[in-house]
């Protein structure tokens, strides 16, 4: 079967080739317009990357021009009319247009940052005012895009409407009316007709309300994804604000990762470099300072910090106006929607053969009878609907036989899975993502935040030849009675000046410290020892500021002393800071030249510190005289001051997590910046370092020729001191050499590349950086690795859920296809009438999809290895239960309806009748007993977990009552009779034999896809009857 659907194989991430082509690959489709609904269109997309192409060249041309305006400035300035008069033409447009144009000339005679500040009524310390806030987005527009509106209920039922067979059956039905009213009168005329109407109207209704309440979680899903948190200073504080609340005239702070979120004019800043590649096609970042301080929406900030004054918002972007095009595109569609389309395009077109044959085979009978009985010359309209109803009977077999249900199916189930993982804190941005998780076979995954908890304080610090516990309750006084003056006071001044972190008062008047865990902690630390903040950051004057980041592992600041002279401050990554100094501050505070024993003993604190999983930093400085105007701030000659050993706990249920993964065949690796003493002091406790694992560094990693990679990466279980570039070589390498599916967590704007690379990129949401979770497939919104494998557990659920359901339908669609043609082939007539067939396609698609696609996962889940690539969907324990089942269903259904009446002793006029409802009474009973057999492919026990899931049971039961429904009270319509409380009785027992069926079909050996894990002995563990079961 995997070579018929060749073309239907594709990535998680596709190619816009493969994506032609599988589409090109599907020809029989009963409703395009709903099958497609979800599916990526790609002639918008095509027109989308038109209209960015565009952009991007306009942007471009007036980044050319801005450059050539420089030069210019002090020329003459003609019709830029004045402040004033932009004011009376439009202000909030001439506004918008200062930045969207990058007009220079203007924004001076509007008075620069502070100009624009006093004509927007906004003080640049303040920020905006909240109760003005509606009268701003009034006057200036709201920071939304346009987007499409949203899909009615009634958009759906026209959707289930274009389905072309039950189109074809309306025009049957309304042609029954027609020729039964001319010759059977009122109301019998109708009955025929009118039952196929109410079938197609009960199809589309469950059918629409199924899409609909999907599409309903969808959005839930689109909004959360667009729920983008700034920093704004407003009411005089600093605060939090969602994207959508940003108005004209807020001050928003950026740092690195950051999304620019509307058009703005730079106010401060250090170090600004913002990418503009999203908007111009620019590769190359752009520095942002006062001579240049124009800041585009949609941009990113790849290095440094600063704050901005909001000039434009929503569509009054140019972003806005991109991110209305490319709402239009939609997003790619599965690899396993992909498969499932192929499988339902190839059954589709037997189907379609057996519909054809079926009406030939009919038509043929009942002209050759005709012929025989000499009656071929004369026609009634009873002839007519006789060979209506043959065409009715072939229309609904497309019915039955197109199993439209299979890709719309794997929708609902990562539609309800999407829905679940929200709820336990996995924001799932990619549909692909949710399946691929349950073939994961590698997780990469960050230390700080994801295996530790993030709440990091110093416990432990080095400084003038001592090692200290810091206690809390004795705050600064124990360290200022053991050290000098001056080196009490060059810590403190290294702690405030040399921090990312700041000191900001809450809506409620209290201290309150933002910024990264790290830089919190040693900010924290230094208030501790009673060091005052705002005295220290006013008393120097801050020059330039290196922020850290993920390839430097350290940051710096050059100040201005008040007595004179230059001071930079370095801290960072403790073997790199120590490298830089060869001076280290004696217990007079004074630096005193560091002999090659002294760097020894603090390498030997360092990894002290590491070994008790202390993360570690060194404090340095230098001091420098006036004259220094270089470009970058010294990486040599810094005199230590301390070591500091920072705490960050292991995450409760961290271990319990790493076990499970482990016993589900996932390979957890620690990717870290930290010290590798410290990593594996971590990868210890958490249980993912383990004898004969290896613990390697980034830059031993990066030397290796591919014949050690080859030979080492298996065994790797912790990177330490790693770069980004590091962790994408690791995954491509993961990838391409060993063919494993690999997850990678990442919270770095650096971390994007593998993110990318990976087959599922995990953001962290508390600390990623924004590009990091735009590159992402999945935010973990709790940063915690237990939601990562209760994501590898609902992608397996996912997985198994649609085989479950596939092995359902298929079933299904076998006996009703055989059962109709050969009895249409012997007897002349179908069993199962149009109506009937209807309610059984109901059964199977929606209804089916609902109850097994829907399942919550279960512990058993990680219990088995992961499903490899190129792994065949339908198993062959798929094939058996479908073919075992179908004959057994065929047999018995075949046995009633050739000798039925005898076996049943059925006499009388409405023998046929009887036998007929019969047949579809037992028909029915054997899907719902059946549908029971699916929900564990190879296990026993199908019971397991039933009555938790009430979506199954709900299902059930209406399956159930709407069967009573139609054979008791809608026989008119139905072509049914009532049938006794015994032939009710029989039904059931006959549908109950599918059980042990099951029981004795599971016990066929069948060979397995992935091979069985072995014992440590080598041999082959034996199943326990739990195990069987």
């Amino acid at each position: 079967m995997e070579n018929l659907l060749k073309d239907f194989n594709i990535s998680s991430k596709p190619s816009e080739e493969a994506q032609r082509r599988w589409r090109t690959a599907v020809t029989v489709v009963k409703n395009r317009r709903r099958r497609f609904r979800l599916v990526v269109d790609l002639a918008k997309r095509s027109e989308a990357r038109n209209k960015i192409l565009k952009t991007q060249e306009k942007l471009r041309i007036l980044l050319y021009v801005q450059k050539a305006a420089l030069k210019f400035l002090d020329a003459p300035q003609n019709n830029l009319g004045s402040p004033g008069e932009a004011r009376e033409e439009g202000f909030p447009d001439a506004l918008a247009s200062v930045v969207g144009t990058h007009d220079i000339q203007k924004l001076e005679l509007l008075g620069g940052v502070e100009g624009v500040a006093t004509k927007v009524n906004v003080s640049l310390n303040e920020g905006v005012k909240s109760e003005d806030i509606p009268d701003r987005q009034k006057t200036y527009g709201s920071n939304k895009y346009t987007e499409k509106p949203s899909r009615s209920f009634w958009m759906f039922v026209w959707d289930a409407l274009h389905d072309i067979t039950l189109i074809i059956l309306m025009v049957c039905a309304a042609v029954s009316i027609g020729v039964g009213l001319a010759t059977e009168g009122w109301p019998k005329g109708m009955y025929d007709g009118l039952g196929i109407i109410l079938s197609i109207f009960l199809v589309v209704i469950v059918t629409a309300v199924s899409d609909y309440k999907q599409s309903l979680q969808f959005k839930d899903l689109d909004k959360e994804k667009k729920k983008i948190m700034i920093q704004v200073t407003r009411d005089g504080y600093r605060q939090k604000v969602p994207i959508y609340d940003l108005v004209v005239g807020d001050v928003v702070h950026l740092s690195i990762g950051d999304q620019v979120p509307a058009d703005g004019v730079f106010i401060s800043g250090y170090s600004l470099l913002i990418d503009e590649s999203s908007l111009s096609g620019e590769s190359e970042p752009v520095n942002v300072y006062k001579g240049k301080p124009f800041l585009l929406a949609g941009t990113k900030v790849q290095d440094g910090s600063g704050k901005m004054l909001v000039t434009a918002v929503g569509m009054k972007t140019e972003w806005g106006k991109l991110m209305e095009t490319l709402s239009e595109a939609g997003e790619d569609e599965t690899p396993l929607q992909v498969k499932l389309n192929g499988v339902a395009t190839l059954i589709g077109k037997i189907g379609l053969g057996f519909a054809v044959v079926t009406f030939l085979v009919l038509t043929v009978r009942f002209l050759v009878e005709k012929k025989l009985h000499n009656d071929f010359t004369h026609w009634s309209s009873s002839d007519a609907l006789e060979l209506l109803d043959y065409f009715a009977i072939a229309v609904t077999i497309i019915v039955v036989a197109v199993p439209e249900g299979l890709p719309l199916a794997v929708t609902l189930s990562l539609a309800f899975a999407m829905q679940k993982l929200m709820n336990e804190k996995a924001l799932v941005r990619h549909l692909a993502a949710c399946e691929t998780m349950g073939s994961a076979t590698c997780i990469c995954s960050d230390k700080t935040g994801t295996l530790t908890t993030n709440h990091m304080v110093v416990d432990k610090i080095w400084i003038c030849g001592k090692e200290k516990k810091v206690e809390t309750s004795e705050g600064g006084a124990i360290l200022y009675s053991d050290i000098s003056e001056k080196a009490f006071t060059v810590l403190l001044q290294a702690i405030f000046q040399n921090t990312s972190s700041e000191l900001v008062k809450d809506k409620d008047g209290k201290n309150a410290i933002l910024g990264t865990p790290t830089e919190s902690a040693i900010l924290e630390y230094g208030l501790l020892l009673g060091g005052d903040y705002t005295a220290q950051r006013l008393e120097c004057k801050i020059l330039k500021v290196e922020p850290f980041n993920s390839v430097r592992k350290k940051m710096s600041v050059l100040v201005a002393l008040p007595d004179g002279g230059l001071r930079a401050f370095c801290k960072g990554a403790s073997e790199i800071v120590l490298g830089m100094c060869n001076k280290i501050v004696d217990s007079d505070g004074e630096p005193v030249h560091m002999s090659e024993k002294q760097a020894r003993d603090i390498t030997d604190v360092i990894n002290s510190f590491a070994c008790e999983a202390l993360r570690t930093l060194c404090l340095a400085f230098k001091d420098m005289d006036d004259a220094f105007n270089g470009n970058n701030i010294p990486d040599g000659g810094y005199t230590l001051i301390a070591v500091v050993g920072i705490k960050d706990p292991v995450r409760p249920g961290v271990k319990k997590a790493v076990q499970t993964c482990l016993a589900a065949g996932i390979t957890v690796r620690m990717v870290t910046g930290d010290n590798i003493n410290t990593a594996k002091a971590i990868a210890k406790e958490c249980g993912i370092l383990t004898d004969g694992g290896l613990a390697i560094e980034g830059p031993d990693f990066r030397n290796k020729s591919p014949e050690e990679l080859k030979d080492i990466i298996p065994r790797i279980q912790v990177m330490a001191r790693s770069l980004p570039l590091d962790k994408h070589k690791l995954v491509s390498n993961l990838r391409s050499m060993f063919h494993e599916v690999v997850a990678v967590t990442g919270d770095g704007t650096n971390d994007a590349p593998a993110l990318k690379e990976s087959d599922i990129g995990l953001a962290m949401g508390i600390a990623g950086t924004e590009v990091a979770k735009e590159s992402a497939d999945v935010v973990i919104l709790d940063d915690n690795f237990t939601t990562i494998v209760n994501l590898a557990k609902w992608g397996r659920a996912v997985y198994i859920n649609i085989q479950k359901f596939v092995q359902f339908q298929l079933t299904v669609n076998v006996v009703a296809l055989v059962i109709n043609f050969v009895s249409a082939c012997i007897t002349g007539s179908a069993p199962l009438t149009a109506v009937q067939l209807l309610w059984v396609n109901l059964i199977m698609d929606t209804l089916g999809a609902l109850a097994l696609a829907t399942e919550p996962p279960n512990d058993g889940l990680m219990k088995r290895p992961p499903v490899g690539r190129g792994v065949s969907f339908i198993t062959k324990a798929m094939w058996r239960n479908i073919i075992g089942q179908s004959i057994y269903q065929l047999v018995v259904l075949g046995v009633l309806d050739f000798d039925g009446k005898n076996l049943l002793r059925l006499e009388g006029s409405d023998a046929t009748k009887v036998l007929n409802t019969f047949i579809f009474n037992t028909f029915v009973f054997c899907q719902v007993f059946n549908e029971i057999n699916s929900r564990d492919i190879e296990k026993i026990n199908v019971f397991r977990g039933m009555f938790s899931s009430w979506i199954f049971i709900a299902v059930m039961v209406s399956t159930v009552a709407f069967q009573v429904i139609i054979v008791e009270f809608l026989g008119t319509f139905a072509s049914t009779v009532p049938l006794s409380w015994q032939f009710w009785l029989l039904s059931i027992l006959i549908g109950a034999v599918s059980m042990p069926i099951s029981v004795v079909l599971k016990c066929i050996p069948v060979g397995k896809g992935t091979p069985t894990p072995k014992h440590h002995d080598g041999y082959e563990q034996l199943p326990s009857g739990l195990d069987l079961a």
